[in-house]
């Protein structure tokens, strides 16, 4: 059977195979970077993971800022065309094919959350990236979840909180789903010392009642 259109060299495989459909393949965004210029992409989360094409570019987070990454030609006046793929924290992936270019139109450029309100096409980082930690649930749905709980407030627990030096720490509501538990917290500054939350932990620790008699509080 003659093919109704010529073949690419990534179509002629060794044994049986089938073509990807259009549907499934992330589109990449293009991307001109240049050797004396640095190109900065802001992110609407942290940064997890970067992969590069080829040696023809660099790229790392920058300094104190978890959510940029900066990017440059290592050669100048490179000409084969490369890629780069970035994985955030949200679970959001985006594909770039990159080239040189003498002079960048683009430095500084915005990768804005699909999540966010945008008229038009969705952008191309609309996957499922499932993280260890995170079991099998989607980073994706775990931020809607989350973000549903903090627009709807709902106080579903009372009384559980301290109070201690002009700071105040709450408890308002618990969920679960999935094998994961959501805490619903609210944290007020009493005092005149602005504060920024760096992180918060929690730990299960065992509580003697009696002998031979333990709960987990």
């Amino acid at each position: 059977m003659t093919p109704s259109r010529p073949l690419t060299s990534g179509e002629l495989f060794q044994g049986m195979s089938r073509a990807i459909p259009t549907g499934r393949v992330v589109l990449p965004y293009g991307l001109d970077v240049t050797f004396d210029k640095t190109v900065h992409l802001i992110f609407p989360s942290a940064i997890r993971y970067v992969d590069l094409g080829s040696q023809n570019i660099i790229a790392g987070k920058a300094e104190d800022a978890e959510n940029v990454l900066r990017v440059k030609a290592s050669v100048k006046d490179f000409e084969t065309e490369t890629n780069m793929s970035v994985i955030c924290e949200d679970g959001s992936f985006y594909a770039f094919n990159v080239k040189y270019a003498d002079e960048p139109e683009k430095l500084s450029i915005e990768m804005k959350d699909f999540l966010s309100t945008t008229e038009g096409r969705l952008p191309s980082n609309r996957s499922d990236i499932y993280f260890k930690e995170l079991g099998n649930e989607s980073p994706i749905l775990i931020k809607l979840m989350m973000q549903t709980i903090y627009q709807n407030d709902k106080r579903t627990i009372k009384h559980i909180g301290i109070q201690q030096f002009g700071m105040k720490f709450l408890l308002r509501g618990l969920y679960a789903h999935n094998g994961l538990l959501y805490f619903h917290t609210r944290m007020e500054n009493g005092t005149n010392m602005p504060y920024s939350v760096d992180f918060i932990t929690f730990k299960v620790v065992d509580k003697k009642m009696a002998k031979r008699t333990a709960i987990q509080e």
